[in-house]
């Protein structure tokens, strides 16, 4: 008797390391790009745009939603009208991207974890400014280095960058950066 009073909380110990926080926290892998994905925002194939791709799954994971630029799905995580069960965030890994005009459908890397190039002169899959994501900072520098631009993680990504208004912002001042 003395024997089972001791296994129960070992057992007990057992069962519940196996729902502990770091078994909960895994990320779900990715899903693979197929010619099904629609754009959460545009409504489009996403295959039929180039530049980075992106994906979010929402916790319980059993789908992908997908995007046409890595910037709009930045966008989905900022904007306080969509959900925010996140599981998981993805994007093109542009450094092992066969090019821009095919951005791979595996690729993927997880967006917290890359290196983004903002304000380059690379626009995304809808024709605006991208936020191109790398797995590494060699990679983006040397892509920063080619196209412009300045390097910054998931954190340090400008809210008026991605949701536009920097846009706004760049036009206006374009005319005035000409008297160099």
């Amino acid at each position: 008797m003395r024997l089972i009073s001791l296994l129960i909380p070992v057992a007990a110990a057992f069962v519940l390391s196996a729902c502990s926080p770091e078994k909960q926290a895994e990320a779900p892998a990715p899903f693979a790009l197929t010619e099904a994905a629609m754009g959460r925002y545009c409504g489009m194939n996403v295959l039929e745009h180039s530049g980075p791709k992106g994906q979010v799954i929402l916790h319980p994971a059993s789908e992908a939603i997908w995007f046409s630029s890595a910037r709009d799905t930045l966008a989905f995580t900022m904007l306080p009208e969509e959900p925010k069960n996140i599981a998981a965030i993805y994007v093109s890994d542009m450094a092992k991207a066969p090019s821009w005009e095919q951005p791979g459908s595996e690729n993927w890397v997880d967006a917290k974890k890359a290196f983004f190039v903002i304000n380059s002169n690379a626009t995304g899959g809808m024709g605006a400014k991208e936020a191109v994501p790398f797995s590494t900072r060699e990679a983006a520098e040397q892509f920063a280095k080619d196209k412009g631009g300045e390097i910054v993680t998931f954190a340090d990504i400008p809210q008026d960058y991605v949701l536009g208004t920097s846009d706004i912002a760049s036009e206006a001042e374009a005319p005035m950066s000409t008297h160099h």
